[in-house]
């Protein structure tokens, strides 16, 4: 079973050179480090609003292309409400850059958990882990993905996920994150910067709902890197009133590294 792309032609270009062209251009465009993060927080909208700033954390994994392996992808669901977290019978997701195929072992392994199931309708029309692919294509060599949708689930749930399939220096955890929502400038401006101070100092108990979008799938990951003892960092903060909308009414836009 193949996953098709929900949003290509929408989100971001469905002609694979437009496509390349536009992602290089971004990762071009973004500053990069000499530190190869193990976790990234990145906003998933369509790529004119939120592409460049996607591109600020994807760019620090170039160096790592060909060691990373495998991506743990965890969204929050927009068109599907469920409890706990949902995984896929796929085998591989499809963009116009071509397939990526599931890491089918790691899904079994964490399907055996209470909160983890298999349902397809969560993943057929989300764009939360889709819009991701295609950065992931460009900066990776050969990798696996573990697609995973968030519902109505805790940080702890999360935690647990992450933690089985941590690994080591091949697996890189990319959670899926859009910050406030139709807020004017100046104000989400004020909410994402106070929303990014809880990320850094990792207090995913004051998230609000209305501060993150992947609000659940950021808590899990904080709640680990708290535990694990790992620091975060806010590389990049804008939102669609910098890029290619009005001010009148923005989304906000994060990446975060986790080291």
């Amino acid at each position: 079973m193949n996953r098709q792309p929900a949003v290509a032609g929408s989100f971001y270009p469905a002609n694979p050179e437009q496509l390349h062209l536009m992602v290089d251009q971004y990762l071009n465009d973004a500053a990069t480090d000499e530190k190869v993060p193990k976790a990234i927080i990145a906003p998933h909208a369509g790529y004119i609003y939120s592409g460049p700033i996607a591109a600020s954390a994807y760019a620090r994994l170039i160096k790592a292309s060909d060691r990373i392996t495998r991506v743990v992808l965890i969204g929050p669901s927009h068109r599907v409400a469920f409890r706990g977290l949902a995984v896929s019978r796929a085998e591989t997701f499809t963009t116009p850059l071509g397939n990526v195929p599931v890491d089918q072992a790691a899904v079994q392994t964490i399907v055996q958990l209470p909160f983890v199931e298999y349902l397809e309708q969560a993943h057929t029309f989300e764009h939360s882990l889709e819009v991701q692919l295609p950065f992931l294509q460009e900066v990776l060599d050969n990798f696996d993905i573990v697609p995973i949708v968030a519902g109505d689930a805790s940080p702890g749930q999360v935690s647990q996920v992450l933690e089985a399939l941590w690994g080591g220096d091949e697996t890189l955890i990319v959670i899926s994150s859009d910050l406030s929502h139709y807020h004017d400038y100046a104000t989400a401006r004020q909410m994402d910067k106070a929303t990014s101070r809880l990320i850094e100092k990792l207090q995913y108990e004051h998230l609000a709902t209305e501060s993150a979008c992947g609000k659940v799938p950021v808590s899990g990951l904080l709640k680990l890197a708290r535990e694990k003892s790992l620091s975060v960092k806010t590389i990049d903060l804008r939102n669609s009133g910098d890029t290619a909308g009005d001010k009148a009414s923005v989304v906000g836009y994060g990446a975060y590294v986790i080291e």
